[in-house]
């Protein structure tokens, strides 16, 4: 298994890109797409702090760092990520230690008919080895098939990019949270929550590539409101699994952005799109604590 990234909020049929930027691997060459994802501004009278919604992974060719991304990239005087490549690099081997179960468990003894027949569709005669793994760990590289089948490639996902630009430019890049602590929120998720989200995503996994494209689709043209029903669906059916994956985890990043504001400097901060929508999102909550955040792109 390699190291790369998930899709990451969406695939449960939605949640692959809530997941992690993990272990995809490079996909086939697509036409160019222009994108231009939303993006705000958190600012002060010393400080600015741009949050640029991304997707971990996209179809080769897109185009998405122009207009205000290029500016908010030029501007920046550090790159803040969901994890630092550091941590990227240790994600494929975390995972391996953490993913299998006590003992094996057979998947047509986990999932209900309709459910397993999905399943052994995503296999398609490459067995996913699920009855060694966790549930969320299955569900992980029910993820990665799907947008590997999908086209979409974390070469040509927004970290990818930003990381090579910053790199370049000899700019400081650093991450919100390490690989254990990422995988550990589904590692430690209730057994129920786990099973519900792996249930539904097999059952739907007939129209999931459809889903991801269409998520991308919405990323690209910077629909808020589609990013949010999109993302929003399925894992609204299954609150510890919000709670842990994207509501807590937005209320920490707030935090940082607040107590960030208390430096000098500019900052782009990048992560999953999906944390940057809707009435718990990123933006969100820093207005309901009084922060003017203007949507620049």
């Amino acid at each position: 298994m390699t190291a790369g990234g998930i899709a990451c909020l969406l695939w449960g049929r939605r949640l692959a890109a809530a997941l992690l930027p993990l272990l995809l691997t490079a996909c086939h060459a697509a036409p160019t797409i222009e994108a231009r994802p939303a993006m705000w501004l958190v600012a002060d009278d010393d400080t600015q702090i741009y949050l640029l919604g991304t997707m971990h992974a996209l179809p080769a060719g897109t185009d998405w760092d122009g207009g205000k991304v290029a500016d908010a990239i030029n501007k920046a005087d550090e790159l803040m990520l969901e994890l630092s490549p550091r941590e990227l690099a240790k994600a494929g081997a975390i995972f391996q230690t953490l993913a299998p179960r006590a003992a094996p468990l057979a998947m047509n003894a986990r999932l209900p008919a309709k459910a397993l027949a999905g399943y052994r569709a995503i296999e398609d005669g490459e067995p996913l080895g699920g009855d060694g793994l966790d549930d969320w760990a299955v569900l992980v590289l029910m993820g990665q098939r799907v947008a590997e089948r999908a086209d979409l490639s974390p070469a040509d996902g927004v970290e990818a990019g930003l990381t090579a630009a910053f790199r370049g430019a000899g700019k400081p890049i650093r991450g919100l949270e390490s690989a254990k602590a990422q995988l550990m929120l589904f590692e430690t998720l209730d057994p129920a929550a786990q099973r519900a989200l792996l249930v539904r995503a097999a059952e739907n996994s007939d129209h999931a590539k459809e889903e991801i494209r269409a998520m991308a689709a919405a990323w690209s043209r910077g629909d808020v409101g589609a990013l949010t029903t999109i993302v929003n669906e399925d894992i609204d059916e299954v609150p510890a699994a919000r709670k842990a994956i994207i509501t807590d985890r937005n209320r920490r990043w707030s935090l940082w952005v607040e107590q960030r504001l208390g430096q000098p400097g500019t900052v782009l901060m990048a992560v999953g799109a999906g944390h940057l929508v809707g009435k718990d999102g990123v933006p969100a909550m820093l207005a309901a604590e009084g922060y003017e955040v203007v949507r620049v792109q």
